[in-house]
């Protein structure tokens, strides 16, 4: 689901890149407001109450922690509002490189929780864990994109002719 939310959003800001909106003129763009829309919906997860079973609640992600981490509840709360910074960040022109970096690195420090999602059959919002195959790739991917929204137009116009 958080793939599609990813694509469908960039796709939606590319469009409006082409329908003349300036901010969204190019790809890179389009896709750090595309990953800043995908890790709203992901944080949000991380402060619903346990009681909600229509979406993946706090419980589900105090769940996904790995035992090794200590203070499981406080990660999730911690994990979640560095979501929304990052979100944030990637969306202003002037924070979008130091969002993209901190998020990159994030990503990494989060996919063990992932690990252990998919190894143990932790459930969110009642479904099944998506599985080890899945979630790896999926992580990659958010890491390269935030990566790639990390650029500045100057790093990409001096990497393009040098």
């Amino acid at each position: 689901m958080t793939v599609i939310v990813l694509l469908v959003a960039t796709l939606v800001f590319r469009l409006l890149g082409t329908l003349g909106v300036a901010r969204f003129a190019t790809w890179r763009v389009s896709a750090a407001h595309g990953l800043a829309v995908m890790l709203v919906m992901t944080a949000s997860a991380h402060f619903v109450p346990a009681g909600v079973t229509f979406m993946p609640n706090h419980a589900d992600m105090v769940a996904m922690v790995p035992p090794f981490v200590p203070f499981p509840a406080f990660m999730v709360y911690l994990t979640g509002v560095l979501e929304l910074a990052g979100a944030v960040g990637l969306m202003l022109e002037r924070t979008r490189t130091a969002a993209g970096v901190c998020l990159a690195v994030l990503f990494v420090a989060m996919l063990p929780a992932n690990v252990h999602a998919a190894l143990n059959d932790v459930t969110f919002g009642g479904e099944s864990a998506s599985p080890l195959w899945q979630r790896v790739p999926e992580q990659v991917l958010y890491i390269g994109i935030a990566l790639w929204a990390a650029r500045t137009r100057t790093q990409s116009t001096v990497n393009s002719f040098g």
